[in-house]
């Protein structure tokens, strides 16, 4: 049997229970000192109905393995790390037991079950579920006691080679429609094959309630435990509570105690709004209990669950009120201290499990999970606009140079204001808003805009309105020819942000645009809901964004002796051996704008840049960098590390990337943006005294074309 790179099995270890089991077993003789480690073994079964089977062992820190071929009255066999040893068996089902023993003593156990048939293996089925550009492939047949599984990487592929009951897991370099092959193999020299087309799409972007599984953007991924699957796939049954055509979440049991998996959330759950219910679209066609989990408590808040029972009925909808129905509480995972516990924090983890310690097998479905009103604050900055500066008069927005503001609450409002920042954007907060004037220094010609827009949040406001003041030619309050227009919100989205984006034909009564010196925000109840506002500004929509920067980057201002510059006019650089290393996915030119170097990225799917030798950055505390982007929706930086050894793949290289998406507001298009990251962000550089690679990749993967200056360390 032959192991291949980058090709791993997938071993779940669940340990929410104590009515679970770990297939490995560890016995700890001193604190300090570790049993073998990472136990496993390949089989290799010949297939010319002999029921010959070679074993060889694998553990790190294992000296010696102790084989039980699981055949009545055979003598256990020990072999040496690195050996292998041979048994022969007649059909049937095996339980092999192998103990690994390191030097000081210390064992750990691991068990695989082995199936011999002399039948050719029939009914060959897979499963497969993507999480970004990783598929995991589950099949299953009987007889069968082996799989080898392809990935449709061509046709001098070799094959990943896993046993019954277990996954085989892949992680492609980039998006696209794969033919994933499986044979079955068992003692018999007959196997059967069965090939599938898989999509990869290669989401990336983070889970956010409400899960609706229809966005390709975002990577759903379930995290499972117990031998469960999960795959998204189309409503099979439009019936009942789910009757819509889209994309629902594939559950699928194998029949075993505490079976389940874990969503893992780029926004946290917030409970510390009066509302703590949750909702979830379930389908099954036989009763069970469904129980919902949340852990990962923000704060170290408590773990916290309440169960529900289905009724059999295909879709139905669930309710899970963790104010009144939490029955169970955890601290730190000790399941002797369950009692009733009511939420108030936020939670990163939301786990499932369907019919709890019961062993009901079969597939269930899952669609629309959210929280009903529970937030009382944005989680995540609004969405960035990505109109060109050129057609774009800012009055608040992170976006865009904003024009100066005389005030964003007038003497006359009736209103709090408060200033504050979200994942680094500025927002504006309106609490108990009846009525709020903001009015700019000089009055504002928009005679020339298209649109307005603005970013609202809020959890309470039934009705939003917005009113644009002109005083006309004269310029003045109430003098003789001003006009206004009031547009109304009824019932604006809850607890999200809302992009009101309004043509400036719809304020009707506005004859002018040329002296427009109010805004007037407004909201119902009055004076009872918060609202939270950003990226107020004018815009045409005629105008047409650069597809390249037209001015020079930020010229840096740090002290040279304080920079490490790999690449800028403002410093002297280190010598590079390349910006474009030969195995990267990208087009590279070296160009100018505005008299300035810069390097541009088109068809960007990742691009290494390699200095002439490691650097040593042990004294910086930053990484700096501009970019410029029209097209893309993610940049993503990374920094490897080739360790004290100075060669790639020495056993010492260390590495971390940082993603940066537009969505979330990390930066902005059609703008030079100056990304100064903190070298203790990378937390997975294990150390900085060998820098040897810098890859830069953008989404979507192959597509955007991006600009770069200004690459340096600083301290």
């Amino acid at each position: 049997m032959k192991i291949f790179k980058l090709l791993v099995l997938v071993l779940t270890v669940v340990t929410a229970f104590t009515a679970c089991e770990d297939d490995i077993i560890t016995n700890y003789a001193f604190d300090d000192i570790s049993a073998p480690q990472n136990l496993n073994a390949n089989f290799e079964i010949t297939q010319d109905d002999s029921g010959l089977v070679t074993i060889t062992p694998v553990g790190e820190g294992a000296s010696t393995f102790t084989i039980t071929s699981g055949i009545e009255g055979d003598t256990p066999v020990t072999i040496n790390a690195g050996e292998s040893t041979s048994f022969t068996y007649t059909e049937g089902e095996y339980l092999v037991k192998i103990v690994a023993t390191g030097a000081t003593g210390l064992t750990s156990e691991y068990n695989q079950n082995l199936i011999i048939s002399f039948t050719a293996p029939e009914n060959l089925e897979f499963t497969t579920s993507v999480s970004g550009l990783k598929l995991t492939v589950t099949p299953e047949a009987t007889n069968a006691a082996q799989f080898d599984v392809y990935f449709g990487l061509g046709d001098d592929e070799e094959p990943m080679t896993i046993m019954a009951g277990e996954s085989a897991v892949y992680e492609y370099a980039e998006p696209g429609t794969y033919d994933i092959r499986v044979v079955a193999r068992a003692a018999s020299v007959n196997t059967i094959e069965l090939t599938k087309s898989i999509l990869v799409a290669g989401a990336v972007d983070p889970m956010v309630l409400p899960l609706t599984f229809d966005n390709p953007d975002v990577n759903y991924e379930f995290v499972t435990f117990g031998g469960v699957t999960f795959e998204v796939v189309a409503n099979p049954d439009q019936s009942g509570a789910n009757t819509s055509d889209s994309n629902v979440g594939a559950i699928k049991n194998g029949g075993a105690q505490y079976e389940g998996g874990t969503f893992n959330l780029g926004t946290p759950v917030d409970f510390s709004g009066a509302d703590k219910t949750i909702t979830m679209k379930f389908w099954s066609d036989t009763p069970t209990p469904v129980l919902l989990k949340f852990e990962g408590g923000v704060s170290g808040e408590r773990q916290t669950e309440v169960s529900q029972s289905h009724n059999g009925t295909g879709w139905e909808e669930l309710s899970f009120n963790f104010a009144t129905d939490a029955i169970k509480s955890y601290i730190d995972g000790n399941q002797g201290v369950g009692e009733a516990f009511v939420p108030t924090g936020q939670y990163t983890a939301m786990t499932i499990f369907i019919d709890g310690p019961g062993t009901l097998a079969g597939t269930f479905y899952i669609d629309d999970i959210e929280q009903t009103g529970g937030l009382t604050t944005p989680q995540g900055a609004a969405p960035t606009p990505d109109k060109p500066e050129s057609g774009v008069i800012s009055l608040f927005s992170n976006a865009y140079t904003n024009i100066d503001m005389a005030t964003w609450r007038t003497d006359w409002s009736d209103t709090a204001l408060e200033e504050s920042a979200i994942n680094g954007n500025d927002v504006k907060i309106y609490s108990a808003l009846n009525f709020v004037g903001a009015e700019p220094v000089a009055q504002i010609d928009a005679s020339q805009m298209t649109h307005f827009r603005t970013d609202i949040w809020t959890n309470g406001a039934t009705i939003f309105r917005i009113k644009l003041v002109d005083f006309g030619p004269n310029g003045t309050y109430q003098g003789g020819d001003d006009s206004e227009h009031e547009i109304v919100i009824e019932n604006p989205s809850q607890s999200e942000w809302v992009t009101l984006d309004i043509p400036l034909s719809d304020f009707t009564g506005l004859q002018n645009r040329g002296n427009i010196a109010q805004l007037i925000y407004s909201a119902a109840p009055a004076g009872e809901a918060t609202i939270y506002i950003d990226n107020v500004i004018f815009y045409d929509a005629n105008a047409s964004a650069p597809d390249s920067p037209q001015n020079a980057a930020p010229t840096p201002a740090f002290a040279e002796a304080n920079v490490l510059s790999l690449f800028s006019d403002a410093y002297s650089d280190v010598t590079m051996a390349t910006w474009r290393t030969d195995w990267s996915s990208a087009t590279l030119e070296d160009i100018t704008v505005a008299g300035n170097a810069v390097k541009k990225y088109s068809a960007l799917n990742f691009v290494g840049a390699e200095p002439a030798t490691p650097i040593n950055a042990t004294s910086m505390t930053h990484f700096s960098t501009d970019i410029w982007t029209g097209d893309a929706t993610q940049i993503r930086i990374k920094l490897v590390d080739f360790g004290p050894n100075g060669t790639y793949d020495g056993g010492d290289d260390s590495e971390h990337e940082i993603t940066l998406n537009f969505d979330n507001g990390d930066f902005v298009r059609n703008s030079w943006v100056t990304l100064n990251i903190p070298l203790t962000d990378f937390t997975g550089l294990a150390a900085r005294e060998h820098i040897a690679q810098l890859i830069y990749s953008a989404g979507p993967a192959g597509e955007a074309t991006v600009f770069v200056d200004n690459v340096y360390f600083h301290n």
